[in-house]
């Protein structure tokens, strides 16, 4: 008798030519739900964590991210730089090929001109790829061989390969995409470990093994192990953790107040209950959750360095933390760079003081003559109990304080376009630097053209970003991050409130499922048993 799981991969891998006609041991498909479903898989627009999984799965670049965040080869076997850090110069690894696809042609090898393609593309006004920005500090970008691709830059820019270590960067068969056109999002064709098989928009999508990847185990076995990867698109958490507590799925990625409690104790270990069949991962996670406080707003209550003090020191962050997310991320009591970069946790931030807090409300009040400050914060659903927590904690040391709810992509949208006087927002890391954080601080970064959503201004912190970018050395760049990060959190044009960790339950029949601080998911070395 088939297996139940045995069927349900025989329905989804039906109708093939290159042997998908069988069926595939249950063993060997890793299964996941990605709840904020997946929009497309065209690299040039992998902006947020849903797409950049499955694009991770599918294709490659010239470098990539170690678990320990250091720059390491993908397709590029090595590279140099020249000494005046403006010109960039990749080998690209021999027989690696794309994808087979019916559509095109058979798979072919890569070259360094599929990679100049791939790159000039993100800056293509006619594609409009969220990417573009990656391509801002490119001057030009040459293959001189088949395996040997410069790249030129218009100045230094020290981080600029982290910035290649981003999906946007991956290579795409060129001919793929002038056929597909638009299409290409849901016809990709890649180099990765794993080559689409179905999507059926909103419901499921298949990936299933390249045979022809390129990488192989340390005993030389080709990767991946896995035959398949079934990801489903169910948009309730509650049901995602059935499905996982069922074992209809390895693995569920971060924790929601809708079974939090349910899998974790109020300290973050896993309950007893789940000990036989799940490992808890916790990994430190390149997140920083705050509140962005928009400073070109009329409420006056923005305008005051004493109440933006005030609200950072008027809550008790590690608590918040201890029963609201059950011990899971780091109080934010540093600035807005977090642990796990060059800079990050150095700089003394805001501890809970309500006699501190309260003397700056009143001094406020007296300034002002504003016997009555308010304010609104605005946030996600997901994030309610945190800010009504917060209402509750500043209402204490005299700021009323009101919250409002909008759905994800309404907050994003009038946070871009300065609606909200204080909003709930995070930053995750895009590449290893802390520049990329201290971004949201630079005036010429203003959303909605950049990321600097607070509308924050500071001369002397422009000029210390921009030296920092023309700085080659590491230290040196660090000794200005920390200037950088002190001005943030002087001027407290933010309220950080935690820095977050990656939380992974994985069935202990997996193995080889790593992660970083950047919580990519990569497959090409994992396994499953029976």
């Amino acid at each position: 008798m088939i297996k139940y799981g045995y069927l349900i991969i025989l329905i989804l891998l039906a109708s093939s030519c290159r042997n998908d006609d069988l069926v595939i041991d249950d063993s060997t498909v890793f299964r996941y739900n990605e709840h904020a479903n997946i929009t497309t898989l065209d690299p040039a627009f992998a902006k947020d964590q849903r797409n950049i999984w499955a694009c991770n799965l599918i294709y490659n670049g010239l470098v990539k991210l170690d678990k320990n965040l250091e720059v390491v080869p993908d397709l590029a076997s090595s590279w140099n730089v020249s000494e005046d850090a403006l010109i960039y110069t990749f080998k690209l690894k021999e027989d690696v090929y794309f994808h087979e696809n019916n559509s095109i042609a058979k798979a072919r090898k890569v070259t360094a001109t599929d990679f100049k393609y791939s790159l000039e593309r993100l800056s293509d006004p006619s594609v409009a790829s969220n990417g573009a920005w990656v391509m801002t500090h490119v001057k030009e970008i040459q293959a001189t061989d088949a395996e040997t691709l410069i790249i030129h830059l218009k100045q230094p820019f020290p981080a600029f390969l982290g910035l290649l270590t981003m999906k946007y960067c991956s290579v795409v068969m060129p001919e793929a995409v002038e056929h597909f056109g638009n299409e290409f999002r849901s016809n990709p064709v890649g180099t990765g470990p794993f080559y689409l098989k179905r999507w059926e928009e909103n419901v499921k999508m298949v990936l299933r093994r390249n045979a022809n990847y390129h990488e192989k185990d340390d005993a030389g076995n080709a990767l991946p192990y896995l035959e398949a990867v079934a990801i489903t698109f169910k948009s309730d958490k509650q049901s995602e953790f059935l499905e996982y507590a069922q074992g209809n799925l390895d693995f569920i990625n971060a924790i929601d107040p809708s079974y939090k409690d349910e899998l974790l104790t109020t300290t973050g270990e896993l309950k007893p209950k789940y000990e036989s069949t799940t490992n808890l991962i916790k990994a430190p996670f390149l997140n920083t959750e705050y509140l962005g406080l928009y400073l070109d707003s009329n409420t006056p209550e923005l305008q005051s360095k004493l109440l933006r003090q005030a609200i950072n020191k008027g809550f008790d962050r590690v608590k918040m933390i201890k029963y609201l997310r059950n011990n899971i991320g780091i109080p934010a009591t540093s600035g807005l760079i977090p642990a796990g970069l060059p800079a990050g946790g150095v700089v003394k931030g805001y501890e809970y003081n309500i006699n501190e807090a309260q003397r700056l409300v009143k001094q406020y009040i007296t300034e002002t003559g504003d016997t009555n400050p308010e304010i609104t914060i605005t946030t996600g659903a997901n994030y309610l109990d945190l800010c009504e927590f917060i209402q509750k904690e500043l209402e204490k040391i005299g700021i009323t304080t009101s919250v409002e709810v909008m759905p994800p992509s309404t907050l994003r949208q009038n946070r871009s376009e300065g609606k909200l006087d204080i909003f709930r927002s995070s930053w995750i890391a895009d590449y290893p630097d802390a520049e990329n954080y201290l971004s949201l601080g630079y005036s010429k970064n203003f959303s909605p053209n950049g990321p600097n959503y607070t509308h924050f201004k500071n001369e002397t912190y422009d000029q210390l970003y921009e030296q920092a970018l023309s700085l080659p050395n590491a230290e040196d760049r660090k000794a200005l991050y920390i200037q950088m990060d002190s001005i943030i959190i002087n001027e407290a044009p933010i309220v950080p409130l935690y820095y977050d960790e990656s939380v992974r339950f994985i069935s202990k029949k997996v193995t080889g499922l790593e992660t970083n601080a950047v919580n990519m998911l990569d497959l090409a070395r994992v396994r499953k048993s029976e």
